[in-house]
């Protein structure tokens, strides 16, 4: 691989690995798109599914001396759940400083008193933005990172939620989820933290200086390369890599996305490195745990499939993995979404890694996951032939899910509909379905604002009012905080 390759001699333990001259270029390209530099001296290991992540989860969690540093979406009271409170709660009985992150959306039915044992143990748990009057709206901002961090040396990042549903259930022949993480041992540990230590802080108190100051300095265990992206709401450093990756992939692109809703920048992205005769594929899930998105998610593979991206639906229980391959050097896993949601609205964590055995092996296990898969193609009459339906596949549990799941499909119709109203583009016959959903909704809602006028205004009169507070609110803030700096009562430009 000539072009998607930083060319990187040996990587040093330093923050960032230094190129060669004539890559320079390539290499700040890289780094800005990023986001993150390349830091060189890692260790990685390949975590597949909920069973190997959890068990690494749970050894570096007892192994740890100063500090475990957990977040993720959904931790729930089950089975899994409770194994890891009760590691938690004997580290921090222990004296290890055990904080624990989780998204209030996501982990809504997990009660706090669940973390009763880990509190009276000295561990502390937040949860990241839940409901408030400072900004009603702002609920879709979501922390969906799933990264784990001990003592600042060992780090994990995957699609993985502590959950159950990730293990499966044999009785009821319910297969695992599909999912992809990985374990990095080395100097980008610390990346991990800083990282965590944003969105703690964005929850309440800061991490103390002095806790972070002793944190010891991670050695070199390794010759592995990586980019710790920790993505946040409107900073779209993903988002920016994947359309560079798409643009500049030379022999393949290889992607595993549970939700997937491509702009049409990146769809375009896709079709046209199809066309130069790039290897573009994309696995997404046969079934999911929101099946009223599936119209919505296949109404967007001919544009793919006509400009020759081969696109595969998994046949297991659920895909929820999110990964990248591009050529044979560069790859990316972790929490982010092909959609919107993730890429612009959400609290999100990655990792792309440069290293041609690592890359080798995620490439090993996307053929292992394309056997169990069944390929969408075009028929003769240009429709697309969905699967037939499988026996053995096993329904999805309903469930919370990510935000990010319901965003996407609802972010696809909304493009249908405002291409409609805004004239500014052709629509093509994937549009058909989303039109006549559109159609069947504004008819419905017609039919409600006459018939029922007070079902309509009471809802908008209430979002009215909660604009209203949130308005108040921050004008009074404002106005204090003005007031605390100028307290002479002179104004200030």
């Amino acid at each position: 691989m000539a072009v998607l390759s930083t060319n990187i001699d040996s990587p040093s333990p330093a923050r960032e690995s230094q190129p060669r001259t004539r890559s320079l270029a390539a290499h700040a390209v890289f780094s800005r798109a990023a986001g993150a530099p390349l830091i060189g001296g890692n260790a990685v290991r390949l975590l597949l599914d909920g069973a190997e992540n959890y068990a690494a989860w749970r050894e570096a969690i007892r192994s740890a001396t100063h500090t475990v540093y957990f977040e993720n979406y959904i931790f729930s009271p089950d089975g899994i759940g409770s194994a890891f409170l009760a590691d938690l709660t004997e580290r921090a009985r222990a004296g290890v400083t055990v904080r624990v992150l989780l998204d209030w959306f996501g982990s809504f039915t997990t009660p706090r008193s669940f973390w009763a044992p880990l509190a009276a143990a000295g561990g502390t748990v937040r949860y990241h933005n839940p409901p408030s009057l400072r900004g009603p709206l702002q609920w879709f901002n979501r922390d969906h990172r799933k990264s784990l961090v001990v003592d600042g040396r060992i780090g994990s990042v995957s699609g993985v939620c502590v959950s159950d549903v990730w293990l499966g259930n044999a009785e009821k022949k319910i297969e695992p989820y599909r999912d992809t993480g990985m374990e990095i041992r080395g100097p980008a540990a610390a990346d991990l933290v800083a990282a965590f230590a944003q969105v703690w802080e964005q929850n309440g108190s800061a991490i103390p200086k002095a806790e972070l100051a002793a944190m010891p300095e991670p050695k070199a265990e390794g010759e592995v390369a990586v980019r710790v992206i920790a993505t946040a709401p409107n900073i779209t450093t993903v988002y920016r890599l994947d359309l560079l990756i798409a643009a500049l992939a030379q022999t393949r692109l290889w992607l595993t996305d549970a939700y997937f809703a491509g702009t049409a920048a990146y769809v375009q992205a896709l079709r046209s490195a199809a066309r130069d005769g790039v290897d573009v594929r994309l696995l997404v899930p046969g079934g999911s745990d929101l099946p009223w998105l599936r119209p919505l998610t296949t109404a967007g593979y001919r544009p793919l499939l006509e400009a020759g991206v081969r696109v595969f639906e998994w046949n297991g229980s659920m895909l929820h993995a999110k990964s990248a391959i591009a050529d044979e050097r560069w790859g990316r896993i972790g929490s982010t979404n092909l959609n919107i949601a993730s890429w612009l609205s959400n609290f999100e964590m990655d990792v792309a890694i440069e290293d041609e055995d690592f890359v080798e092996q995620m490439a090993a296990a996307y053929e292992r996951d394309l056997q169990h898969s069944t390929e969408i193609v075009l028929k003769k009459y240009r429709r697309v032939r969905l699967p037939c339906p499988d026996k053995t596949r096993a329904r999805s549990r309903p469930g919370r899910g990510s935000l990010a799941r319901v965003t996407a499909g609802a972010l696809r119709f909304t493009r249908t509909v405002s291409a409609v109203v805004t004239n500014q583009r052709v629509l093509g016959p994937t549009d058909a379905r989303s039109l006549f959903v559109a159609a069947l909704l504004t008819l419905a809602f017609a039919f409600v604002a006459v018939k029922y006028p007070r079902t309509v205004a009471w809802p908008i009169a209430l979002l009215a009012l909660l604009l209203t507070a949130t308005l108040l609110a921050r004008a009074v803030r404002s106005r204090m905080r003005r007031g605390r700096s100028n307290p002479d009562g002179r104004r200030s430009a």
